[in-house]
């Protein structure tokens, strides 16, 4: 080959160009951003609307359907997912991958915006939108613990400890949670205003005209430009309380006549403990593509400083610290490589010591080069890529073994150095290119997949095929240029002793098969066809789950209360479940979230926003816990917590993959309310009887009472009064009217509130001796105009792309798979009858396979299996080649399957891509078989001969890579993650089967169907 020759006769330039490939690849390894999981940036967003003592039904007409009516006329949207529960509702918008995601960012914000100023109401909370990424995600989660401690002291030690992260360059979204705001809070006497008729509006216009901040421009005198500063903010109590709030007649009011202005908390929405101690939350997530060790080294002495200037009664524990969790999983993967590399060299010894070198030299630099191909295409260093770049170590030798091998064969027959090295090389070029560009071509579908699944896992097929081009152009130049400066002409023809053993054992083999076998060759292929059928037969026995759960030492506990539970509750069932948890000395720490989710700390499993009647436990185990221990301590407290009585408690493992709420999800869509919660009682009752499910939970299942407040619009219009000055009043009295804000001594704005004088949470009692001004600004008393009373109404409604829709979820029980619940439950769906206008669909695992494994999914795969063909027709020239390479991938399946029955795996995305990375692997070792049967019939050999010499001498070199790549995986398989466990068991299984097969199914097909040689396509 050109490519060849070039090498070994520029050899100066080939070293100059390889030793830049070591030291650019050595740098590039330690300069590449490193994190745990791959980064990603999918085109999704969430819009969060906070509108406090909002009914469901009042969020969706005045708040959810402008703005799914907004967002719903952008371009390439793929689907909205909208939730509205009491006060909140939250928008999940998803478009279209292949967008540009900050242009999306862009026109979301901007309708947002429009909106904001047109038809949404004025007094919503907050509304803000977020970029879904994986960025999201805390690196570290501090707790700052003291159960005497101010809760002032608490926030303004947490307010420091804040400042001081945010000078981090590389550290984004730096909070504290778990403690309400202090705020200046005006107590209202309404009895007061009444007595001296002035109207409620006019106080707020007083304060809100003093709270305005409306710069005064600049001003040129001489040579110079001034700013003109105006009054400012508030700044303290006496500032607010002493505003003037009516003057007339020479009489001045102030608002500390007719209110009382004090420092007070916030509404407590969010309570936070850390094993059962008072604590305050500081997180912080990581900016995009940097090296989380690298920032590690900046925030670790910023922690440690802080905690000296703490007050003694106050402890500072540093509970999550992804970086550590980083360094372990990426060092157990460094061990796991480090392995690999041992048994790969102990798979070379049959070549010999000259040899061998050759091939352990090409190894760092094919991982060099693929590394720096992989750093240019944006890709870090993490758990997946890692674990692309050890499959591909048993792969990548594969190229430089087969050279090598062929090389040596050579010069066993006594040829010269130049002959071997030039010829040699010559003769496998064309099928080390072909066996390469088959692997390739198999793993480019995954390179493709779809959906943020495909953008997940793309770095692990990435890796191998990046690291096995690089094989093929390092097999192709420096093995040749090595082997020309150290091999050496053999004096004997039989290779070393392990060599001679392993040629030994390989003929002894299959002295008494191989004859049988071509004697009886319709009878063998029958029996291969049998053992393909086999294959295909057992994999429903494996079942199938797209993405396996998390072996992380941690999980989540959730805790639901009865329907419309205050925060009080929750916190009495959340120290209810920490009691059980105190009990489990492999607990380290469990972290209490009442009224809130714990800060994002996985990848898919975003934070869950207020919600008074739910809580959430975060708990850590010892590092060392192995995922059985964590599984069988998730058993126990399920079964412990199954008739809790307080509330429904729900153990639940971190799932990778896409987010999903449950592993079963059925919506039912239609617009009547009613209709809606009738058939969600049919479903439910479907789920409730299958034995593989547990934690059914229906939304509808009750509905909720809300406090109603109906006014005699008659009689108030007759009175002279507003229907919004009735609301306004109600809502200052109950929820409070933020009307500006100030700085605190920390330099930090807070907020101002206006509201009625109550405890932490407001009661029937904030509804009494309420007053409103008519036309004239006479007071009436609300109660003359407006009663008070109960009325029933959802706990949540749902859209999907702005349909209506209400859900039954469940969870699976342990050993049961979704999809196995699935074949007995569709049925059924399919068999209630639904009126007009009412369907149902899967969400949950089903949705997620649908959108990981549909759509494009199925063209890559089409084009790729048409590229394949392609490149072993120009292999080949001929179809029978083909099917005779081909033949023997149904029995590497065959393998796979069995060794993920063996091992108790079910089918998954990575033994997809297993069994995909399998046929390249496979077609490689049969194409190897018959180019050089092939070869030998060019040279006038007949037929069965050439099938006899190309069994014997290209079975070794093909056993040789084989059990090199077995070797390399088997660290992998046996590596507790579930995530990347699967894949080398693949495989392993594939590999061993489709080996010791192949050396009786590609010689008997080779007889059956011989290719004719002059056949041109």
């Amino acid at each position: 080959m050109k490519i060849t020759n070039f090498a070994v006769k520029n050899y100066q330039f080939t070293l100059i160009i390889f030793m830049l490939v070591a030291v650019v690849g050595l740098l590039t390894l330690f300069t590449m951003p490193r994190s745990e999981d791959p980064t990603t940036h999918p085109p999704q967003y969430l819009v969060t609307v906070i509108y406090p003592g909002t009914s469901p039904k009042d969020m969706e007409e005045q708040v959810v359907k402008p703005i799914e009516n907004k967002i719903y006329g952008l371009e390439n949207i793929d689907k909205i997912l909208t939730t509205v529960e009491d006060g909140v509702a939250a928008i999940q918008i998803k478009f279209k991958y292949g967008v540009d995601v900050d242009n999306k960012y862009q026109e979301i914000s901007t309708e947002i915006n429009a909106l904001k100023n047109g038809e949404l109401p004025k007094d919503i909370y907050l509304i803000k939108t977020e970029k879904i990424a994986s960025s999201d995600v805390k690196i570290i989660q501090v707790a700052l613990i003291s159960n005497t401690a101010s809760s002032k002291t608490l926030r303004d030690n947490a307010d420091k400890l804040k400042t001081q992260l945010e000078k981090i360059t590389n550290l984004r979204e730096v909070k504290y949670t778990g403690m309400p705001e202090q705020e200046i809070r005006i107590d209202m006497q309404l009895d007061k205003l009444a007595q001296l008729k002035i109207p409620f509006n006019v106080v707020l216009g007083s304060l809100q005209s003093e709270a305005a901040d409306i710069p005064g421009g600049s001003i040129n005198m001489d040579d110079k430009v001034f700013n003109v500063k105006t009054s400012g903010k508030f700044k303290n109590v006496e500032d607010v309380a002493n505003t003037v709030i009516y003057n007339a007649g020479g009489k001045i009011i102030y608002l500390k006549d007719v209110a009382r202005v004090s420092y007070k908390d916030g509404t407590v929405s969010h309570i936070t403990r850390i094993n059962g101690q008072r604590c305050i939350l500081v997180t912080s997530s990581m900016k995009n593509n940097v090296d989380i060790s690298q920032v590690k080294k900046e925030y670790t002495p910023v922690l440690e400083q802080f905690s000296e200037t703490l007050p003694e009664n106050i402890k500072m524990v540093k509970n999550f610290d992804q970086a550590d969790m980083v360094s372990k999983r990426l060092g157990h993967l460094g061990f796991d490589f480090g392995l690999a590399i041992v048994l790969v060299v102990v798979t070379l010894l049959p070549l010999g010591f000259r040899p061998s070198l050759i091939v352990m030299i090409s190894i760092p630099l094919s991982l060099a080069l693929g590394l720096i191909a992989m750093n240019l295409l944006g890709f870090s260093l993490n758990q997946l890529s890692i674990v692309g770049l050890v499959v591909a170590l048993g792969l990548l030798v594969d190229d430089s073994i087969v050279v090598v091998e062929n090389i040596e064969r050579w010069l066993r027959e006594g040829h010269s150095r130049k002959d071997a090295i030039l010829k040699g090389t010559k003769q496998i070029g064309a099928a080390v290119v072909g066996c390469t560009a088959t692997l390739v071509i198999a793993f480019l579908p995954l390179a493709f997949l779809p959906d943020m699944a495909g953008e997940f896992i793309r770095s692990l097929p990435m890796a191998i095929i990046t690291s096995v081009l690089a094989s093929m152009i390092v097999a192709l130049t420096l093995v040749p240029f090595i082997g020309s400066k150290i091999l050496k002409t053999h004096t004997h023809g039989e290779g070393n002793y392990f060599l001679k053993k392993l040629q030994g054992f390989l003929t002894w083999s299959y002295k008494g098969i191989m004859p049988l076998a071509l004697k009886w060759p319709k009878v063998t292929i029958s029996i291969s066809i049998a053992l393909s059928v086999l294959a295909f037969l057992l994999f429903p026995m494996a079942g199938f789950k797209l993405f396996p759960t998390s072996e992380k030492p941690m999980f989540l506990i959730n805790i639901k209360m009865p329907l419309q539970a205050n925060i009080p509750e929750s916190d009495r069932a959340a120290k209810l479940v920490e009691t059980e948890l105190k009990k489990h000395k492999e607990i380290i720490y469990y972290t209490s979230n009442v009224g809130k989710g714990n800060p994002q700390i996985y990848y898919n499993v975003h934070q869950q926003d207020i919600k008074p009647d739910f809580a959430q436990i975060f708990v850590q185990l010892e590092e060392e816990t192995s995922p059985i221990d964590k599984t069988e301590l998730i058993k126990i407290l399920r079964t412990k917590f199954t008739d809790f009585p307080y509330a429904k408690i729900e153990v639940k493992d971190f799932e990778q993959g896409t987010p999903i709420e449950a592993n079963i999800v059925v919506r039912v869509f239609g617009e009547n309310q009613d209709t809606l919660r009738s058939l969600s009682f049919k479903v439910e009752e479907l789920l409730r009887r299958h034995p593989g499910t547990f934690f059914i939970n229906n939304e509808l299942n009750a509905y909720k009472s809300d406090v109603k407040i109906k006014i005699d619009k008659e009689k108030a219009r007759t009175l002279g009064v507003l229907t919004s000055d009735i609301d306004k009043v109600v809502r200052m009295a109950v929820a409070g009217l933020n009307i500006g804000d100030y700085i605190d001594d920390m330099g930090d704005s807070r907020n101002v509130v206006i509201t009625m004088s109550r405890d932490k949470f407001s009661n029937l009692n904030a509804l009494k001796n309420l007053y409103v001004n008519n036309i004239q600004g006479a007071p009436i008393q609300i109660d003359q105009i407006a009663a008070i009373s109960m009325e029933t109404s959802p706990t949540a409604i749902n859209h999907f792309n702005k349909s209506r829709f209400a859900k039954v979820t469940s969870l699976t029980k342990d050993g049961v798979l979704a999809n196995d619940i699935l074949k007995d439950i569709v049925p059924e769906l399919n068999k209630m009858k639904m009126p007009k206008g009412y369907n149902y669909k899967l969400s949950g695992e089903a949705e997620s396979e649908g959108d990981a494994l549909g759509g494009n999914f199925l063209s890559v795969i089409i084009l790729s299996t048409f590229l394949f063909i392609a490149v072993l027709l120009l292999q080949f020239k001929t179809f029978k080649g083909i099917i005779i390479v081909l033949s023997i991938i149904p029995l590497g399946v065959l393998g796979g399957v069995i060794f993920l029955l063996i091992t108790g795996n079910p089918m998954s995305l990575v033994s997809i891509i297993g069994f995909i990375g399998l046929s390249g692997i496979q077609v490689k070792n049969s194409l190897l078989l018959v180019d050089f049967t092939n070869q030998l019939r060019e040279e006038g050999k007949s037929i069965d001969e050439a099938i006899n010499i190309a069994g014997e001498t290209r079975f070794l070199p093909v056993v040789l890579t084989s059990i090199t790549a077995i070797c390399g995986l088997i660290p992998i398989a046996m590596n507790p993650n579930p995530q990347i466990a699967p894949l080398a068991i693949v495989l392993i299984g594939g590999l061993i089967s489709s080996t010791i097969l192949s050396r009786i199914v590609t010689p008997v097909m080779y007889k059956l169907i011989p290719p004719q040689l002059d056949e041109k396509i």
